[in-house]
């Protein structure tokens, strides 16, 4: 097995090496020895740094991404984990489109100003609102 010091990672990976070393101090990655100065990994590291980017973009904390290693590194990730997280996408999305529509209706709006845009209105009464902790929730922009 060639090991790869944390230069060779990061050019292969496209992580920075300050990432590299966060990732191992928040055990997510293991280093194997080091070469002078330079920490080494074996290859799996790549695999391993995939599904930290692919799970950091679909919004895991960093803390959830490490409980989806076993504790041989190897990926082992939970189906219910998978499916929550979907449903939290969903909602993202469906928010994300809802503002997209508002936001493409106030560009095109005939109104001589926003301000003058009864949606426009109503985006900032909701939009501005804070939700107290423990309040039912509000409105989702899209069904303004």
């Amino acid at each position: 097995m060639k090991l790869l010091d944390i230069s060779e990672v990061s050019q292969q990976s496209g992580i920075a090496a300050s990432a590299l070393r966060h990732y191992e101090e928040k055990g997510l990655i293991t280093s194997l020895g080091r070469r002078g100065l330079k920490r080494l990994f074996g290859p799996e590291v790549l695999d391993q740094l995939s599904l930290i980017t692919l799970g950091k973009t679909a919004g895991f904390s960093l803390y959830e991404i490490k409980a989806m290693f076993g504790s041989d590194g190897r990926p082992y990730i939970s189906r219910e984990t998978l499916k929550k997280k979907a449903e939290d996408l969903d909602r993202q999305v469906e928010r994300l489109a809802g503002l997209r529509d508002m936001i493409r209706h106030v560009a095109d709006c005939s109104a001589p100003s926003h301000m003058e845009c009864p949606k426009f209105r109503k985006l900032l009464r909701v939009g501005g609102k804070r939700k107290p902790v423990g309040a039912k929730k509000r409105k989702n922009i899209g069904q303004l």
